[in-house]
């Protein structure tokens, strides 16, 4: 992580910044522990590479575990961490928030993608 550490709302950002890390934190959180066939299904418009890149990230970063079960085939289970568990009511608020401000999220998002288009 570079110069990221001035600022605190950046810092916090940075954990889970990233096009599938929230989808894949929720879907940990609500299922409490899955297989990565299982979360591939659920996201099913994530690549196979995208997904194991994110994964690799939060595990990296102390959001997720990966336990590797001793059976044969090999199974990999994920789940949130301590520290992942700590990041869903921020999350939750996030959603709260837009849930809230939907409409004006929308104009903006639809202004904004129609500029980009021109």
């Amino acid at each position: 992580m570079s110069k990221i550490a001035d600022c605190p709302a950046e810092r916090a950002t940075y954990f889970f910044g990233g096009k599938w890390k929230i989808r894949i934190l929720f879907n940990l959180f609500n299922k409490k522990k899955v297989r990565f066939g299982e979360l591939k299904r659920t996201l099913s418009k994530v690549t196979q590479q995208m997904l194991s890149k994110q994964l690799k990230e939060l595990e990296q970063d102390g959001l997720v575990n990966r336990e590797v079960k001793s059976v044969m085939p090999p199974k990999v289970e994920y789940s949130l961490t301590t520290f992942g568990l700590s990041l869903i009511p921020i999350l939750k608020s996030l959603s709260n928030w837009n849930n809230k401000n939907s409409r004006n999220i929308n104009l903006n998002l639809n202004k904004n993608f129609d500029e980009n288009r021109i």
